[in-house]
């Protein structure tokens, strides 16, 4: 989304982080960019978090709270006159608050509708978590129905979200922007322009799990399929392996690694090898939202999926065509055992699934209606000659973003 913008606005990024940014990481932002600032977060974000829900907010709004950011946001609206701000979740609305973006046209790109997923977990969950995921919820919700009077427009990955929104917050201002793949990056391994190393045998999975293992979600999707699903299926296929791939496991999915065929690779530089080198991706969530990156990503690298109905929401691939789905343990290891059994169904179920992300998720046609969005009048903007920071027409424009 920071490419496409950045090719056709001079944009400012002003960002939080929750982990060390790398030189090449901060190299591309500042090349894409005329200003970046990225502000950590820091361990006091949690005391930020409990003061916001003593005080009435939400604990989401206080952990992304930082006076930094806002100084920041504050300083660059001071100095020059943005086109359109861009608010990326609803935790980072509150930096809209800044006086000096006061009459700026603003885009929030709720992505999906966090206030349900809190309600999601409450209905999972019992005693004082229970208690404390509902009250979050509501102070969500009631975040969410101000925003239509806060912006221009309002942002979510499907038409699914988008409908669930309006039945709470009725507004004739909310649009659905799909989520895109890069489809350069994300490609199959035998197309001939693989441009990662193979893993060595030793690191390689039957099967894959890749996401980010700190999340609550994730934690539940896994842990429920490691104990309902994986030993009826290590019972059939006793050689099959599963693989855990991303960023900080929680506890509970470092403990799998002692369950016979799961490994926890955690954070890697690149899970793109990890997913080239096995049969089949798994995506087995019973709590979701939005549009899963990590279906639409494994799609694109043309393996076939198995994911559960949930997982499924706001993708309109067609199951047994593009992917596959299961819900139950017995179905979750038919699935498997399956596709596992027959290699020129998976092949097949691969290509389709490609082919689908080809035609549905490319970024340039998810992106354009987005780009009239923010566009202050309506229409597709004069692409910048380049990306210095001092162009001869130059188009300000602000992003917010909780990344």
């Amino acid at each position: 989304m920071l490419r496409y913008l950045a090719e056709r606005y001079d944009v400012s990024l002003a960002t939080l982080a929750d982990e060390p940014v790398t030189d090449d990481m901060r190299s591309e932002l500042d090349r894409l960019c005329v200003q970046v600032v990225i502000e950590p977060v820091g361990r006091a974000r949690w005391v930020r978090a409990a003061g916001s829900l003593a005080m009435g907010g939400s604990a989401t709004e206080g952990l992304f709270a930082s006076r930094a950011l806002r100084q920041t946001v504050r300083r660059w609206s001071a100095a020059r006159r943005f086109d359109a701000a861009l608010v990326f979740c609803s935790s980072m609305v509150q930096y809209l608050n800044c006086p000096e973006l006061a009459g700026v046209p603003a885009v929030i790109d709720l992505v999906d509708v966090d206030s349900q997923k809190w309600f999601d977990y409450a209905a999972k969950a019992s005693g004082l978590k229970r208690m404390l995921f509902q009250l979050e919820g509501r102070r969500l919700r009631r975040l969410e129905q101000s925003l239509p009077q806060r912006a221009q427009a309002i942002t979510l990955v499907s038409e699914a979200e988008a409908e669930l929104f309006r039945g709470f917050c009725r507004n004739d201002r909310t649009v659905a922007v799909p989520n895109g793949v890069d489809l350069d990056y994300f490609r199959p391994q035998n197309d001939g322009q693989c441009p990662w190393r193979p893993l060595p045998a030793s690191d390689r999975c039957d099967a894959v799990f890749v996401g980010a293992l700190d999340y609550r979600a994730n934690i539940d999707a896994v842990t429920w399929f490691a104990s309902e699903v994986w030993p009826l299926v290590r019972q059939k296929l006793p050689a099959l392996t599963l693989g855990l791939v991303g960023r900080k496991p929680d506890p509970a999915l470092q403990r799998l690694s002692q369950m016979p065929g799961i490994r926890v690779f955690g954070n890697v530089p690149d899970v793109r090898p990890y997913v080239a080198a096995a049969d089949l991706v798994i995506a087995p969530l019973r709590i979701a939202r939005g549009i899963q990156n990590k279906v639409l990503e494994a799609m694109a690298m043309g393996k076939p999926v198995i994911c559960s109905p949930e997982a499924l929401e706001g993708i309109a691939a067609e199951p047994g065509r593009h992917l596959l789905v299961a819900e139950q343990p017995t179905q979750w290891l038919s699935v498997i055992a399956d596709l596992t059994a027959d290699d020129e169904v998976a092949m097949s179920l691969g290509m389709a699934a490609r082919s689908f992300v080809e035609r549905h998720h490319a970024w340039d046609a998810t992106l354009s209606s987005l780009e009239q969005l923010v566009s202050p009048d309506g229409e597709s903007s004069a692409y910048r000659s380049d990306l210095s920071p001092v162009a001869s027409d130059p188009r300000p424009f602000a992003v917010s973003t909780a990344g």
